[in-house]
């Protein structure tokens, strides 16, 4: 299984985006941040050590240090806080070099004209007795050697780097409070009208009787759901006067079929009198497929609650009391939201072609992943990948006569697939490796 790293919904994305820009902000922040807390350490550690410095050069140098001071003062103090030989002084076990302290020290001497031949900076270990939680510091040993003598002076330095990283902690978590807190309500308002917008254009964005979206979100998701909106009901308008125009169509040309119906029953020569009412019941049966093809998104029906393995049952009884063979397979027990008629109608259309190609049918439903397959197979000689892509189309036939009685008008599959679309779903057609072909029409699982 492939991982996405990155996420497909708005609201992830922003979180996604916003969380990363804030982690890259904190970061920059923290690495300056902390260059500014160790120039400010090695200014205050270093800037009192080379004041020590220079004053023990200066009074060196007019001989305030008499003989045997240093031992002196080595004596009383277990760290020395000055220290002028003739030799490097002893450095502390323990003791870790800080060359960006000597660094530091050798410009400020250089600033101040001493120049100095060697400089080396230590910083002790911390001892836990003499830590202060107010103010966190660590003593430090800096060696200048000026004028062949080496002055080596103590000094304290800021130990707050743990201060800074649970300061800038706290900072990164109020900063993604107040911030992804806000984006995540301003997404979910947006994205949660998209949602419905999105629903309701799979479902049927031509449904005539459905109440239009309720427009809210930001100014521009409300403007596309109004647009959306004036879109279906400029649809249902249109399919409205499609409507009124097919049955006025219906009507002026059934009324001279049946006149024509009525007239022909006169005819004394019986062979051709059954010819001709046998041309005029095609054109009626071939004009009652096209009304209903035209009107298969149509009607008054509503949807309700349909249990899809009871639908299969009395399919199948029907068709059993007329003696033709349509059975049942496996009826897993799902409901679907539909209009009871349509979908008797797309089914019986299946059921039909099943039987006028495979001898026999088989209904069975299944329930997947929140959808429920209502299948019908046949035992036929199954179809090739151009019929199956074709067949689905208004007027084609796999049977290539133009005989009603051996394939119809090639219109049962079309209202089928419209009637299937129509309620929120789809048709397809397949061939079993067993034999034989498969037509599944796939809708929502009831709620």
């Amino acid at each position: 299984m492939k991982l996405r790293l990155w996420p497909r919904s708005l609201i992830g994305q922003l979180f996604v985006a916003v969380a990363l820009m804030l982690f890259v902000a904190q970061a920059i922040n923290f690495t300056l941040l902390a260059r500014g807390q160790r120039q400010q350490v090695l200014a205050h550690g270093g800037g009192m050590a080379v004041g020590r410095i220079i004053d023990a050069i200066e009074r060196d140098r007019r001989g305030d240090f008499g003989p045997g001071h240093d031992e002196d003062r080595m004596r009383r103090e277990r760290i020395p806080k000055l220290v002028i030989s003739d030799r490097p002084p002893p450095v502390p076990a323990g003791a870790v070099r800080m060359p960006d302290l000597a660094d530091y020290v050798t410009d400020l001497l250089n600033e101040a004209d001493l120049k100095a031949e060697a400089i080396d900076a230590w910083v002790l270990p911390q001892r836990p007795r003499a830590m202060r939680p107010d103010f966190p510091a660590r003593t430090v040993i800096v060696s200048a050697k000026v004028d062949g003598r080496y002055f080596a002076v103590r000094s304290r330095i800021q130990a707050g780097g743990n201060r800074l990283q649970g300061f800038l902690v706290w900072q990164t978590l109020t900063l993604y409070l107040l911030l992804l807190v806000p984006i995540m309500l301003i997404a979910w308002r947006a994205a949660r009208p998209l949602r419905d917008l999105t629903r309701a254009v799979r479902s049927n964005p031509a449904l005539r009787d459905t109440t239009p979206l309720e427009e809210e979100g930001p100014s521009d998701v409300r403007d596309l759901i109004g647009a959306f909106n004036a879109y279906r009901a400029r649809i249902a308008t249109m399919l409205s006067d499609k409507d009124r125009m097919l049955g006025a169509v219906g009507h002026d040309l059934r009324t001279p079929l049946a006149s024509l119906r009525v007239r022909v029953e006169q005819v004394e020569d019986e062979r051709l009198r059954d010819k001709m009412i046998a041309s005029i019941e095609e054109m009626t049966a071939m004009l009652a497929d096209i009304l209903a093809l035209a009107r298969s998104g149509a009607g008054t029906e509503v949807q309700e609650r349909l249990d899809a393995a009871a639908l299969a049952r009395e399919l199948a009884a029907d068709y059993g009391e007329q003696g033709k063979d349509v059975g049942v397979g496996e009826l897993a027990e799902a409901a679907v939201m539909a209009r009871p008629m349509l979908l008797r109608r797309a089914l019986r259309n299946l059921i039909d072609n099943a039987l006028a190609y495979g001898v026999r049918a088989r209904l069975s439903v299944a329930a997947i992943d929140g959808q429920v397959r209502l299948v019908v197979s046949d035992d036929g000689p199954g179809l090739s990948g151009e019929q199956i892509r074709t067949l689905v189309e208004p007027f084609a036939r796999g049977e290539q006569s133009r005989n009603r009685a051996t394939g119809g008008a090639g219109l049962g599959l079309s209202i089928a697939r419209d009637i299937a679309e129509g309620e929120g779903g789809t048709l397809t057609l397949a061939n079993r490796d067993s034999g034989g072909l498969d037509a599944v029409i796939v809708l929502l699982t009831a709620p």
